[in-house]
């Protein structure tokens, strides 16, 4: 999941724009304008979902409304307005870029579908965008148990249509920004498909115009998969950019500790809390 959150950051200063001279072979990962946004918020808020049992509805209302300022869309602004939990059947690449903890927390195929359909119909309930959630889900799933690249290639293409046999270096001239599914998870596939570590597959999206961020969320969760971790210090990293100061001036911890909390100590935490509430709840009936 790391390799989804890193990519985001490295993504977002070069999402609308981008320097002179841009080199997206040499250029820093993370400069003085990368941050966080939604699709780091939303990735951290379905591992919270799986990990505490909270529907994804209340996961991603939770976190969405206190992270209300990295950069949502219309349409979930106006869901997270209205405290809903019906989807607004988008077919955004939304539901694709925030479902990765997913693929790696299941232990079977089945459980990765299930639960990716779940996660994406809250809001995404469109057909592209439940397909791309579940591809992007399925896919983390199988780069972390094995399968090859070329098995993950005919995998997506036999299940879900995303034909990816187009090369970069056709995308490149005609690149541009497309927040659709249908627009970014062929571009994401093959970006992974190209590459040869973390690194080099989001490099490969800088290669491109397009939703930087969302294309490297979901190219670099997959990567990170395949190719066991993204070579960073990841929590150092992560640490450096998702502990910000919150409107009181305090530092806010929360994000940055949901994304690197293990399910043994979400586990403890909540044995903990249950623990607490049993006894405040005797004292109560003694009292």
């Amino acid at each position: 999941m790391y390799g989804a959150i890193l990519g985001d950051i490295a993504g977002s200063r070069f999402e609308f724009s981008r320097p002179q001279n841009f080199d997206w072979r040499t250029t820093d990962f993370f400069g003085g304008m990368s941050a966080f946004t939604d699709d780091t918020v939303l990735t951290v808020a379905t591992k919270y979902a799986v990990l505490t049992g909270t529907s994804y509805a209340k996961a991603y209302s939770l976190f969405g409304k206190r992270y209300n300022r990295v950069g949502y869309g219309t349409m979930f602004k106006n869901w997270l307005n209205a405290s809903s939990q019906k989807g607004y059947n988008s077919y955004g690449n939304g539901s694709a870029m925030r479902v990765s903890y997913i693929g790696w927390h299941y232990s079977t195929m089945e459980e990765v579908e299930e639960q990716a359909v779940l996660s994406s119909i809250v809001t995404h309930n469109h057909p592209e965008g439940v397909k791309a959630a579940v591809a992007t889900a399925e896919a983390v799933f199988l780069a972390r148990t094995g399968a090859t690249k070329k098995e993950l290639i005919q995998f997506l293409r036999k299940k879900f249509g995303y034909m990816v046999s187009k090369p970069l270096c056709l995308y490149r001239p005609f690149g541009r920004f497309d927040d659709t599914a249908m627009g970014s998870m062929p571009l994401a596939i093959r970006c992974f498909y190209e590459s040869e570590d973390w690194e080099s597959c989001i490099r490969n999206v800088f290669s491109v115009k397009c939703d930087t961020d969302t294309v490297a969320c979901i190219a670099g969760g997959i990567a990170d998969a395949y190719y066991g971790g993204t070579g960073l210090e990841e929590e150092a990293i992560l640490k450096r950019f998702l502990v910000k100061p919150n409107d009181l001036g305090e530092f806010d911890t929360f994000l940055y500790d949901w994304a690197v909390k293990t399910p043994e100590q979400a586990q403890r935490e909540l044995e903990e809390q249950e623990k607490k509430e049993k006894e405040e709840k005797a004292k109560g009936g003694i009292l």
